[in-house]
């Protein structure tokens, strides 16, 4: 759930980049650090977890509009796919307002998407988290072996979420999956906020 900050004026809300291991999770994360100015944003921090790394920073997006008065920051965050990495997601995951679950496009990869999207779903489970914002995000576009959006949509059964496709690698579609559940997670924030009559 978000975090009111009333000395700072501020309400934090916490995006996590899920998918299998490899999908570009890390590749959007650091794409999206580059390219917003650095006098709004916190450091990219990294810890390496094997073959993966979990990432994460902060920013104030210039196009959220506020809530009430209070400016919108993001802390966006990959988590490291491999399934040994399970604790790591568990504890990443809490507190989560949108989740953009990055599935790799390659049909070879399908299981491994599926495999991700259970342990993603079951974490939540434990959590008793509802009403979180979720995005597909279809990766890797590029490459040639690469199944139809609607086929991973309906193989994941994720087809009453936003899809976007991507290229992180060369930056297609990153902030479009951005913009796209930070939306959400506002819209749904803005809601709450007025159903509980308002900020103090």
């Amino acid at each position: 759930m978000a975090t009111v900050s009333y000395s700072a004026r501020e309400i934090d809300c916490k995006i996590v980049y899920c998918g299998p291991g490899l999908s570009g999770k890390t590749t959007n994360v650091k794409y999206i650090h580059g390219e917003v100015p650095s006098e709004g944003r916190g450091k990219l921090i990294s810890l390496a977890a094997g073959n993966e790394r979990t990432l994460f920073f902060d920013f104030l997006p210039l196009d959220t509009g506020e809530i009430h008065g209070f400016k919108i920051r993001l802390h966006l965050y990959s988590v490291p796919g491999q399934a040994m990495y399970s604790d790591s997601r568990r504890l990443i995951l809490q507190g989560v307002d949108g989740i953009v679950f990055v599935a790799d496009s390659q049909h070879d990869r399908m299981e491994a998407n599926i495999t991700s999207l259970r342990d993603l779903r079951d974490n939540l489970k434990t959590q008793k988290r509802r009403g979180v914002s979720l995005v597909l995000q279809c990766n890797k576009r590029d490459l040639p072996d690469v199944a139809p959006v609607e086929e991973i949509a309906e193989t994941l059964g994720l087809t009453r979420v936003p899809v976007l496709e991507a290229v992180a690698s060369k930056g297609i579609g990153v902030f479009e999956t951005l913009r796209k559940v930070s939306r959400m997670v506002i819209a749904r924030l803005y809601k709450q906020f007025e159903a509980a009559g308002g900020i103090a």
